[in-house]
């Protein structure tokens, strides 16, 4: 083994055990008592490259089957470094802080607004089989709410879109906006379950047209409607009763906050409201994961709360309420990763072994953030004035309550004859 490598693994490896083959035989590190993880090196090279370069090479190695974990798996692996660095105190440049830091990554610089959609498309233009894999049956990409704890994957996303829809207080006749629109499920949801005409607007040409077709099946092409459109570029003479975004204030970058929510003044109606979803973070980011910046969302960062309120401010609006959901993304993103890895002769495919690896790493460590980052959920309620909204949170609770009784009587997509 490369002697830097196992000068490093000496160094980090103090709780749990490490078992490393590699060109110089087998290698134990740690003390016992945590997890119990066995890796295997292919090639001499490779010790030496991860050793230069952690936060992108551990990634690449085990994408390109130079790492391969022969005990646990990528996850156990990742959580048994992060075990032991957050109990040293270790610098992130050691080996693995900058997988925690989650799913995407900031903005190098300011990046230019026409680059959102070829940055968009990396990610959510792949084939639409290999989402079906591991989403949910309405294909929620995103954060679900499970509660009551224990539900199922299906059950939780659709308790989000529940508890989502009852803060948004939407009534028969509304319009809504939608930035960052999916697949269509929380639009159909809102205008099926509230009598409100919706837009979605993506940057994905794949979300577009499979929301396009799933709102034809339904029958609501004259209330939901979608369209290919950069949220900078809304038509300010144009207002909206309500809006709602999730899971896109993530590939918004920093700089361009105050561009968001200064858009979102323009569009939102005098007594609107609007309910943004979102990853957080505790502190704001130093430094990207190369990794997750190359691979699977360029051009995204995760936000603390401290980075955005000031924007919400800055534009004249009004926060009337903040809930946070500390654990829920690492149960979302677990079922995820089970799922994929049950199907993931499937998704070998219609890509390739690299890629099922690349996924399966990009899900464990994103699982990892949540677990052992801090990572959280926010949820922002956004007025102009405050009387938009009630002064206590009794009305979501029982909204939720109405909504369920929709739930009942709403028949399921794959229910509808074509």
């Amino acid at each position: 083994m490369a002697s830097s490598l196992h000068n490093l693994l000496n160094k980090i490896i103090k709780t749990g055990t490490l078992t490393v083959r590699g060109s110089g035989g087998e290698q134990r590190y740690g003390g016992g008592g945590g997890r119990t993880v066995t890796i295997r090196f292919t090639d001499e090279a490779a010790e030496r490259e991860l050793v230069n370069d952690p936060q992108l090479k551990l990634g690449e190695l085990y994408m390109e089957g130079r790492l391969l974990v022969e005990q646990g798996d990528i996850y156990d692996l990742l959580a048994l470094v992060k075990d032991n660095t957050l109990a040293q105190g270790l610098s992130f440049g050691m080996i693995w802080r900058g997988i925690a830091r989650i799913i995407v990554s900031q903005f190098r610089n300011r990046v230019p607004i026409n680059h959102n959609r070829r940055n968009v498309a990396h990610h959510y233009d792949l084939d639409e089989k290999l989402f079906s894999l591991f989403l949910d049956e309405d294909w929620q990409y995103s954060c679900a709410y499970f509660n009551p704890p224990g539900i199922s994957l299906d059950e939780a996303q659709l308790a989000k879109k529940r508890h989502i829809v009852a803060k948004l207080l939407a009534e028969p006749g509304q319009k809504a906006l939608e930035i960052g629109s999916g697949w269509g499920g929380m639009a159909m949801y809102l205008a099926e379950s509230s009598g409100v005409d919706v837009t979605g607007i993506t940057l994905s040409t794949e979300q577009l047209k499979i929301s396009r077709e799933r709102a034809a099946k339904r029958g609501l092409a004259n209330s939901v409607r979608f369209e290919l459109q950069d949220y900078y570029y809304l038509p300010a003479d144009k207002s909206y009763d309500r809006i709602v975004s999730v899971g896109m204030f993530e590939h918004v970058g920093r700089l361009n906050y105050r561009k968001f929510f200064n858009k979102v003044n323009d569009v939102l109606a005098d007594d609107g409201v609007m309910l943004l979803h979102s990853i957080g973070q505790p502190y704001p980011a130093i430094i990207n994961n190369p990794w997750i910046e190359k691979y699977i969302f360029p051009g995204g960062y995760i936000p603390s709360i401290a980075e955005v309120m000031p924007a919400v401010e800055k534009a004249g609006l009004l926060v009337s309420d903040i809930e946070i959901l500390p654990m829920h993304y690492a149960y979302t993103l677990r079922h995820w990763r089970q799922r994929f890895m049950a199907n993931k002769e499937k998704a070998a495919a219609i890509y390739d072994e690299r890629f099922v690896r690349m996924w399966e790493f990009y899900l464990a460590g994103s699982e990892m953030a949540f677990t052992h980052e801090k990572f959280f959920i926010f949820q922002m309620q956004i007025v102009k004035k405050r009387t938009a909204v009630p002064d206590n949170r009794n009305y979501i609770y029982e909204r939720e309550a109405e909504l369920k009784a929709f739930e009942q009587r709403r028949v399921p997509l794959d229910k509808i004859a074509v």
